[in-house]
């Protein structure tokens, strides 16, 4: 079995192993990380030989930890992600690079519709009708996405929401409210098959599927990394959330990740104020006492325009993994409408936590 995990902000980790009486055997590790001392390689393969097959990727990188000489240097290699690759192995992992990917960035669409898109086009992935897609957003209004599970009196205010002309629509994946704008906001959905998060645990997938979008950044200048759960921040701040849902495939078998971004290219910070209810809480537990700080735009860390930010973040893509622009099909998007009017824009979906 052989299984490959790219460590966030870190190098790459591939196993070999076999498994034979419920035990680990024939383990080689390797990679294009750095490993001081030599010997130290060895040390991790002895670790993991014999293992239980059913250990999890915590007590495989403590048998790691425990096994290698003392003062070992790791430069982009973890013990953890040495664990998660060898559990990607044993679950028969896929890579990015086993698909052939497809880009759809089309034209501005209402918010509703956008979110019924996402839940359409990953139950295709799911069913094995649609390859692996990467979509591109434009928003054909200014909205704030509330979460699946958030109560939309606690995060909206009303009042601020009509006052702005600002539509209210609940997605399907948890997490926070998005305050976005035409011309603001950069969101896109990965709609990929579970085989490619097998071996990792819910957070972990979060940073895999977030890796190529630090590397873009990082093309462009800016030093990006994952702050879990699910935030993408600078230096200067966050410039983006993430969020996921997992959809069943048919008849309950291997199914598909929707995991969407949304960055602040621009921001009106007093408009969000005035639409949002962000408690003292969430601003503590960011650090700050002041929403306005909270998101530090891509506009003013670039100095680029939208369309050349979103440019590069797609070529940055197809350059690690291949893509094939592409489009939804007049059946996808015919369900897409369909589930926009029934689900998405329905008061009982929106307010369904009151």
């Amino acid at each position: 079995m052989h299984g490959e995990y790219k460590i966030p902000g870190g190098k790459l980790v591939v196993v070999d192993v076999e498994v034979d009486g419920g035990a680990l055997r024939h383990v080689r590790v390797a990679g294009d990380f750095f490993l001081e001392p030599d010997e130290a390689l060895d040390a991790v393969n002895r670790a993991l030989e014999g293992a239980p097959a059913d250990t999890d990727a915590t007590g495989l990188a403590a048998r790691v930890d425990a096994a290698v000489p003392e003062g070992t240097v790791m430069y982009g290699l973890t013990s953890e992600g040495v664990g998660i690759a060898v559990r990607r192995a044993l679950a028969h992992a896929t890579d990015w690079t086993d698909y052939d990917w497809q880009l759809i960035h089309e034209g501005p669409e209402a918010p509703a519709l956008h979110m019924a898109l996402d839940e359409v086009l990953t139950a295709e992935v799911a069913a094995g009708r649609r390859p692996p897609t990467l979509r591109v957003w434009e928003w054909g209004a200014p909205a704030v996405i509330i979460g699946s599970f958030q109560s939309l009196r606690n995060e909206v205010d009303p009042e601020g929401a009509a006052r702005h002309g600002i539509e209210v629509v609940r997605r399907v994946s948890g997490g926070g409210a998005m305050f976005v704008e035409p011309g603001n906001t950069i969101t896109y959905s990965l709609s990929v098959p579970e085989a490619l998060v097998q071996g990792l645990s819910f957070q972990d997938s979060y940073a895999y599927l977030d890796d190529w979008v630090l590397g873009a950044l990082g093309e462009m200048g800016i030093r990006a990394w994952y702050q879990p759960l699910n935030d993408i921040a600078t230096d200067q701040g966050k410039i983006a959330g993430a969020a996921q849902k997992r959809i069943v495939g048919p008849g309950g078998g291997p199914g598909a990740v929707l995991h969407h971004v949304t960055m602040s290219y621009d921001i009106d910070a007093d408009k969000m104020l005035e639409v949002l209810r962000i408690g003292r809480e969430k601003m503590s537990d960011k650090g700050t006492g002041s929403a306005k700080k909270r998101v530090d735009p891509l506009r003013r860390q670039t100095g680029l325009a939208r369309e050349t930010v979103i440019e590069r973040m797609v070529a940055s893509f197809a350059t690690r993994y291949g893509l094939t622009r592409g489009r939804a099909t007049d059946e996808e998007l015919a369900r897409a409408r369909e589930l926009a009017r029934t689900k998405f824009s329905s008061p009982e979906w929106t307010a369904r936590v009151p």
